[in-house]
């Protein structure tokens, strides 16, 4: 029995419907689309240079390192404790190989907390305890030149003061170090230190040879002095000279990205119209690749960006958002900074720090396109750059290309079934499945020619 009504429908439909219709006629498709894809900035902005030989080597003048980098702390129980081959970061205490000797040092240090406004070490005062930065943030201040208070700098974890007191003699701290946030930190006495030192003969020998070893000639960055000289009259004896070299450089070899791409043949043949099907799952691994790419130039423990940053070229914000302040302190600490790269969200905080004091920053272009710049330099986005849970991100400030002895970008080109430069496409085979398999494999790195290349602004707080 029909329905009376589903005929009257029927009765009044004057053409034919557009679902019935679509039925004979084919779609407008787009390639597959991918939400992962960046600008990729960094990547772009990098100058690459091409190794012959899979290892690059970068030659450096003598530099003497007196120490001066940061320590690391792990946890012991309820409190804190110094990680012991780190402490080799004191001057006093460089060259010290790992051993009991540090162990034992490690043990004696002892856990103290300051609030915001407390001195933990006032100016003038003798230098009688080292002090380590285990958490927050303290603010080393000095007397201007009319009496007037001035910020000459910002302790944050891993830093430290007083390594004087290692040394023994009657030094006196230089400024007044104060608690800007709530602070915990690691205090070693100077009688601690003294105990250690009458307990274990291999400490005693090594801080006596230090203290007898006379100070090489070098100039303000370390490196081994060029004797020169300037403004002499007549026929003044003229010193002799060389420029020696650093005898083991560090050498940089390439890292990769690889992974195995999979198409049934069955796919690849009777599915490739309009669009090819092999290639647009090579396109979209491509992509993932690079993504990954960038994402170890800026976060890989052995050449990233963020991990090869030397201990003085590393900061820290003065009051937690990224202010002009910080990064006018940031890019003064390297002629030509050409780039500047910071979390997305980063760039956001620094525009409003910049709306909150009534300043537009600037634009540059960049590829065609417009991005936020300061002081001319474009601060280009990087979302590879990690944001903690307490909401602090990082910006990096970089000098480029081996004319300038910057930061370069490392690959290798002309390796075999090379698809794009660096990045090659490997037919593997067929299996018993009739699956097609490609061996995707890119080959890359980074390498800081001099340590002023590269510099981070560290706890960048991006919530206020």
């Amino acid at each position: 029995m029909t329905d009376p009504g589903a005929e009257g429908a029927a009765a009044t439909t004057l053409s034919l419907s557009t679902a019935a219709a679509r039925n004979l006629s084919s779609t407008t498709k787009t390639p597959p689309q991918m939400r992962g894809i960046s600008p990729r900035w960094l990547i772009r902005a990098l100058p690459w240079v091409r190794m012959q030989a899979g290892t690059y080597r970068v030659n450096r003048r003598l530099t003497y390192a007196p120490g001066g980098g940061r320590v690391a702390f792990m946890r012991a129980g309820q409190g804190i404790r110094v990680v012991p081959p780190t402490l080799a970061e004191l001057p006093p205490l460089r060259g010290l190989a790992p051993s009991p000797v540090l162990e034992d040092l490690s043990g004696r240090f002892e856990q103290h907390e300051y609030v915001p406004g407390d001195v933990i070490a006032a100016e003038g005062a003798p230098v009688d305890r080292v002090v380590l930065v285990v958490h927050g943030k303290a603010r080393r201040l000095g007397t201007g030149e009319f009496g007037d208070p001035v910020v000459l700098g910002t302790l944050t974890g891993g830093d430290h003061v007083g390594s004087e007191a290692l040394a023994g003699g009657d030094s006196r701290w230089a400024a007044t170090v104060r608690a800007a946030t709530a602070c915990t930190v690691l205090v070693l006495p100077r009688a601690a230190f003294d105990r250690a030192v009458a307990d274990t003969p291999l400490l005693r020998e090594h801080i006596d040879r230090a203290a007898a070893r006379p100070a090489p000639p070098a100039n303000k960055h370390g490196e081994a002095d060029i004797a020169l000289s300037a403004g002499h009259e007549g026929e003044e004896v003229l010193p002799g000279t060389f420029v020696d070299y650093e005898v083991a450089p560090r050498e940089y070899e390439l890292s990769a990205a690889q992974t195995v791409l999979r198409v049934h043949s069955r796919v690849a043949d009777l599915y490739d119209q309009p669009m090819d099907q092999v290639e647009q799952q090579l396109r979209l691994t491509i992509e993932a690749l690079r993504e990954r790419q960038e994402s170890e130039l800026v976060n890989n423990r052995d050449f990233g960006l963020l991990h090869n940053a030397d201990p003085n070229q590393r900061i820290s914000t003065r009051t937690g958002p990224p202010t002009p302040d910080d990064l006018d302190e940031l890019i003064s600490r390297r002629r030509k900074t050409r780039y500047v790269l910071a979390h997305p969200r980063a760039v956001a905080a620094f525009g409003r720090a910049c709306t909150a004091r009534g300043i537009e920053p600037g634009l540059a272009t960049v590829e065609g396109a417009a991005v936020t710049a300061w002081r001319g330099i474009p601060v280009l986005p990087c979302d590879k750059i990690p944001i903690s849970r307490a909401g602090t991100t990082s910006i990096i400030a970089m000098r480029t290309g081996e004319d300038d002895a910057g930061v370069v970008g490392l690959h290798q080109t002309g390796i075999p079934d090379e698809y794009r430069p660096g990045l090659s496409v490997r037919f593997l085979g067929i299996n018993e499945k009739a699956v097609i398999s490609y061996l995707v494999s890119t080959y890359y790195s980074a390498a800081v020619l001099v340590p002023d290349a590269l510099g981070v602004l560290e706890n960048v707080e991006i919530g206020r």
